[in-house]
Parts: C-alpha cells; sequence; structure tokens
C-alpha cells in the first residue's frame, strides 16, 4: 500500500514522469494534433507511456488529460467526449500504475484569458469546467490533483478551490515561470505559492517555461515557502528547436540532473520532467534520487507574507499626454486617414497637412484595415508628426502580431513621440487579401489595452521596469446597438478598468441613437468620439449596411439616397445628412471622430472646417480633463 502522499514527502524526494505530448510526437504523432483523444482511439499507446516510465524509475505518473477540459475539447469538437477522454485517461494510468505508483489526475489551464475581460466566460463557466474534469477524474481513481502549467494565478486558485469543495485528496500546484523567477504576467513565483496554499494547495511549484535554469529560479522565489509546504519542479529539457517538423529539445538528462540536485537543495520534493522530457531523462534523474534528504520541518506560517495572497489589479495611469494636449475651449474633432496600399505617402501627408489647416485636432492611422496591406501606420504617423505638427494616434491590432511584437512596437511609439494608441483586436485575417495569412491574437483588445497601462506605469507585461514610463492616451474601439446595449457597455467599462482614457465608436447615422449612447455611457470617465462617417453614395450605403459588421444605416437614410439617380446628387444629399447629423449631436458629444471615405479627406476637411466655423464647444468634458 502506497504511503500518505503528502507524509512520504515530509521525509523523501519523489520521481515523477516525463512529458506525455512532446514524447508522442517524437513517436510519430503529428504536431499539433489533439492528444487527449488518443485515450478513447489508442488506449495501448497511451498505456505503453505509463510503462515506459515507470520502467525508466517513476513513481508517480500522470494522466494524459492535460488539455482535456471541456473548453479545450469543444475547441477540437470534442467536447461532448470530455466525460470519456477524462474517465479513460484515469483508467489508463490506474491501470499501469498497479498498486504502488501514485497517478496524479493532469489539469490544464482553459485557455481563456484573466482578467475575465469579454463575454467568452464567466468564472462561473471556468468553475463548471474545472468541476466537471476534476470529479470525473477522482471516478476514474486517481490519487492525487495535478494542476500544472498555468500562466494566470486567478485562474489557478479558482480551480484549487472548485477542487477544495468536493475533495480532500492532496492538490499539487503549479504554475510556469519563464524568466526571473515570474508568471509571463509579471507575478512573482513566492506571491503565487502563498496564494496557492492558501486557497488549498498541499504542494506548489512549476513546471516547463523556458527550460531547467529559468525553473531553477522561480524554485529559488519559491524557498521561504520549503517549511511549509513540499515544492516540485517539472522543467522543460531547454528551448526547442523545430527540425524536419520534429520538436527537438537540447538538455541532455545528466546536466537537467545536475541542476534539479540544487532544486532538492532548495526544499524541492517532487521532481519529474515537462516538455522535451522522455524516459531517459527519468532513468537519469532516478540515479539522482539515491541521495538521502533530511526530513521537511513542521508546517509553520511566514510571517508577513499574508499581503501577497492577493494579487491587485494595476491602476491606470491618467489620461495621457494626447487628451491633457487638446484645446479646452473647442470639440475635438479626430479625422482617421488609412495608409495608402502603395509606397506613394504623399497623398495621406497632404491630406494631413489640409486637416490641419481646417481645424483637425489629431490625424488616426488605421492597421491594415479589413485585414487589407497598407503601409506601416507607426512609420506614417511618425512622418505626418514631423513634416505636419499634429499629433496622430495609430491603431495597433491584437490580429498581426504576437505579444512580443505588440510591447516592442508600444516601444518604438513611444521612441517616435507618438500621443495616442487605440488598441482594437483587428479584423480576421480570412478577409486579407496577401495570401497564407493567419491571425495572431495572443490578446484581444482587452489585454493590449491593459498591456498599454502597464507601460504608462513603466512596466512590461511580465513586470520587468522600463526605466520610464510611457504617457499615451490609451483608445478602445466601441460599437453601440440600442436594442441591446448592455453586453457592449460592459465591455466598455472593463475598456475603462483596464486603463482606456477614449472611445472611438463605430460609424452612427441617428441622432437620436447618439444622444441614447451618451446618456448610457455618461458614468463612465471617458472621452468617447462618436463615429462619423460620410456616406458618398446609395451603393455604399447599402454595402456598409448589409456587409460590414457593427455597421447599420436607418432605412430613411438609404431611401433618401436611392431618389436620386446620379451619383453626384446622391453625395449632394449624404452630405447633408452627414451635417444635419453632425449639428443635431455637436452641442452635448464630448468630440468627433471623421473617418475619410475610401481616403477622401478632401470631405473630411471641408466638415472639420465648418465645425469650426460653427464654434460648439460640445460636452465640454475636455476643459475637466485639461483642468
Amino acid at each position: 500500500m502506497k504511503p500518505d502522499f503528502v507524509e512520504y514527502l515530509r521525509s523523501k524526494v519523489l520521481l515523477g514522469d516525463g512529458a506525455i505530448g512532446t514524447y508522442l510526437y517524437s513517436k510519430g504523432i503529428e504536431l499539433g494534433k489533439d492528444t487527449d483523444r488518443l485515450n478513447i482511439t489508442d488506449p495501448d499507446l497511451i498505456y505503453s507511456i505509463h510503462e515506459e516510465y515507470i520502467r525508466a524509475g517513476s513513481q508517480l505518473i500522470e494522466t494524459n488529460t492535460f488539455g482535456a477540459s471541456r473548453f479545450k475539447l469543444q475547441t477540437a469538437g470534442l467536447g461532448s467526449k470530455t466525460r470519456e477522454i477524462n474517465l479513460a485517461g484515469a483508467a489508463i494510468a490506474r491501470r499501469a500504475a498497479g498498486s504502488d505508483i501514485y497517478v496524479a489526475g493532469s489539469i490544464g489551464p482553459t485557455g481563456v484569458e484573466f482578467p475575465l475581460e469579454t463575454e467568452e466566460a464567466n468564472a462561473g463557466d471556468i468553475q463548471s469546467a474545472f468541476k466537471e474534469q476534476i470529479e470525473t477524474l477522482l471516478e476514474g481513481g486517481v490519487d492525487i490533483l495535478l494542476f500544472e502549467t498555468f500562466t494566470y494565478l486567478d485562474e489557478l486558485l479558482l480551480a484549487i478551490k472548485t477542487a477544495r469543495q468536493i475533495t480532500d485528496v492532496p492538490i499539487i500546484a503549479q504554475m510556469a515561470y519563464p524568466s526571473k523567477g515570474k508568471t509571463a504576467h509579471g507575478v512573482d513565483a513566492l506571491t503565487c505559492g502563498v496564494a496557492a496554499v492558501e486557497a488549498g494547495a498541499d504542494v506548489v511549484g512549476g513546471n516547463c517555461g523556458r527550460g531547467v535554469t529559468s525553473l531553477l529560479t522561480a524554485i529559488q522565489h519559491l524557498t521561504p515557502l520549503k517549511d511549509r509546504v513540499p515544492l516540485s519542479a517539472f522543467p522543460n529539457a531547454g528551448f526547442p528547436e523545430i527540425v524536419g517538423h520534429r520538436m527537438v529539445y537540447p538538455a541532455q538528462p545528466a546536466y537537467m540532473a545536475q541542476i534539479l540536485a540544487e532544486m532538492i537543495k532548495l526544499g524541492v520534493r517532487l521532481v519529474g520532467g515537462c516538455c522535451g522530457t522522455t524516459p531517459t531523462h527519468i532513468h537519469e534523474f532516478s540515479q539522482l534520487l539515491r541521495i538521502k534528504r533530511r526530513p521537511l520541518a513542521k508546517i509553520e506560517t511566514i510571517q508577513g507574507e499574508a499581503d501577497l495572497t492577493t494579487v491587485k489589479e494595476e491602476q491606470t495611469a491618467g489620461y495621457g499626454q494626447l487628451l491633457l494636449g487638446l484645446q479646452p475651449d473647442r470639440l475635438p474633432v479626430f479625422v482617421e486617414l488609412d495608409p495608402p496600399t502603395h509606397l506613394d505617402v504623399g497623398g495621406v501627408i497632404e491630406g494631413a497637412r489640409s486637416l490641419k489647416k481646417n481645424g483637425a485636432d489629431v490625424v488616426t492611422l488605421g492597421e491594415n484595415p479589413l485585414a487589407v496591406l497598407r503601409c506601416d501606420n507607426l512609420s506614417l504617423a511618425h512622418r505626418i508628426q514631423q513634416e505636419v505638427d499634429i499629433p496622430s494616434v495609430i491603431h495597433l491590432t491584437c490580429r498581426d502580431r504576437n505579444i512580443l511584437g505588440l510591447q516592442s512596437q508600444i516601444m518604438g511609439a513611444h521612441t517616435l513621440g507618438i500621443k495616442g494608441i487605440l488598441a482594437v483586436t483587428g479584423d480576421p485575417a480570412t478577409s486579407s487579401d496577401q495570401p497564407g495569412v493567419s491571425g495572431v491574437f495572443d490578446v484581444k483588445s482587452f489585454g493590449l489595452i491593459r498591456t498599454i497601462n502597464l507601460f504608462n506605469q513603466g512596466r512590461n507585461l511580465a513586470g520587468r521596469d522600463m526605466k520610464k514610463k510611457t504617457n499615451f492616451s490609451i483608445g478602445g474601439a466601441f460599437s453601440f446597438r440600442p436594442s441591446r446595449p448592455e453586453v457592449q457597455i460592459r465591455r466598455l467599462e472593463r475598456k475603462a478598468a483596464l486603463g482606456a482614457s477614449f472611445i472611438m465608436t463605430q460609424p452612427l447615422f441617428d441622432a437620436d441613437t447618439v444622444e441614447k449612447m451618451v446618456k448610457q455611457t455618461s458614468h463612465l470617465d471617458l472621452l468617447i468620439l462618436p463615429g462619423i462617417f460620410p456616406l458618398i453614395s446609395a451603393r455604399n450605403a447599402d454595402f456598409l449596411h448589409n456587409e460590414v459588421p457593427g455597421i447599420s444605416i436607418p432605412e430613411e437614410t438609404r431611401k433618401k439616397l436611392w431618389r436620386y439617380e446620379k451619383v453626384e446628387d446622391q453625395r449632394k444629399a449624404a452630405m447633408e445628412i452627414t451635417w444635419n447629423l453632425i449639428s443635431a449631436i455637436a452641442p452635448f458629444v464630448d468630440g468627433l471622430y471623421l473617418i475619410s471615405p475610401l481616403n477622401k479627406w478632401d470631405i473630411t476637411a471641408t466638415l472639420t472646417r465648418n465645425i469650426r466655423k460653427a464654434g460648439w464647444s460640445g460636452s465640454g468634458r475636455v476643459a475637466r480633463f485639461t483642468s
């Protein structure tokens, strides 16, 4: 009979297993294919891997269920088989383990971004998914629950608390610490460890990450906990590279065993391997475990650490230099120009010059709108500021860059003196005019707003000091739907909480709709600029209404334009409609966001000139910002 798991770890080092996913790839399973389904499609293959690890010396094996939450399986079309896959995974491991080997039910993150920023899922949905997987694994006979490779502390704590409502079996809680003993979002390992223990974890540690030495750093941070709970370490076998469509990990077993020995001196009592490790690695580790280690000390609380159990959300960093630089006594006018689809940027610079002459406050530049290839907007914004001396807002999409590239672009914008960034998720890559384009979407607009706000506080997403603080005015997009505004307003509230200071809406074509929007968003400390899109023809109006998401043009407006046979007459009527709309809303809105149709900047320049002649000051909110 196996001894009590936690008591065993108080006196001895226990050896876990190594990777399942990357080991399957080395056996010929196609890279990127879902491996959890093999529990029901090829159970003998999974059983053979468990057996190999046990023969190599593993005293604990993990179920092949890391990605088997309903959230993950639904993306692979396997949501209906969640229970079957988890139950089979537990049964296979239980059969291989017999009576002498511990079986840990492996549970990974759901893949949902935290903090919960979208309507994609709420805490109840995620808790329900964890509960389903936990209960099924327990039914299958696992001895331990292993939460591993978590990136977000909030999600790990939710998983632990869900488990503790169901069972008292031992819980191992492991997060990934890629650099300097911190998560990818900058939370220190000790903060995570303390919080996990307080939530009910029996063992805390790390796995995956950027190799064995990065995990050693995290363990050094966790060492103050070693007399309170056992620590665990399951490192990757170094940085991988792709060789002939195979993931190759360079760290040799003897080298990894040497570093693990250092971790054991620091209080680690459960060791194993993550990505790239194999039964060969585990065999080498088993040689290390012949070294006797003193029993862990009696559990005591850590003095002065109680305040580490809560991860505080970042504070917003102010309105930013773009908004603070606006003239307080007049209605702000932002005008959008599209970077050209070719290399001749002279027309856009000329347009910016005309807009400034006619009274525009800011020029905004989209980033490959509709996923159509255009000139880089950051470079163009810099030229406009240098040659025209008008502030620029760049649109920054989550589609085109990973989080590394996004942060680099934020740093570049600061270096070039850009004062405002509009954070948007971006149009789907499938609509691109270029072959082979795929979207990135490491984060969505909420995560990007939060990232820019961190730079305004002098930190990057990993929590690292940037030596200087940026001072961007952070913008967000807003699509107001009068028939059901609640969802979009909740999203807007979240953007404000994350650091947005101004909002540019989708084009609106009805004064009553704008008035409703202003009233229903008046509680937010945001400069909200309704989008104004001057229509140029009846066909243009039909296209926007029927084919562009988020745009709704009143039927009366479309019918009015179709009364005219000639396009030039339709355009005159459209300009009259646009001007009437502006005249109706200008006295009470925070500002206007004019969109140059098909880059016809002469139209928006004329509107801007007439706005300045009218002398509107709008809601006066700008004056409150700048006072």
